[in-house]
């Protein structure tokens, strides 16, 4: 059942909230940036295979590369994004 949409922002909110703390903990843990990267987006794709058709995952992935191909994901540098859509 899909959730009206205060719902789903509030549930994002708290899920980025809670990604963020974790990534602060991890970085205080001195594990560096590309083991936290590649540990949020292993466990981030295991989410989606999960709850999503592949093809669905594959336009979200599509979306991310283009993302970074633009020069988009550079104006984010140094900021926490978590539970940005």
């Amino acid at each position: 059942m899909t959730q009206p949409p205060e719902l789903q922002d509030k549930d994002l909110s708290h899920a980025g909230s809670v990604v963020d703390k974790a990534i602060e903990y991890m970085m205080g843990q001195n594990i560096s940036s590309m083991a936290i990267a590649s540990a949020l987006l292993g466990g981030a794709m295991g989410v989606l295979t999960r709850t999503l058709p592949e093809g669905v995952i594959v336009q979200i992935l599509q979306n991310a590369i283009a993302s970074v191909e633009s020069g988009e994901m550079r104006g984010m540098a140094g900021k926490d994004h978590a539970g940005e859509a």
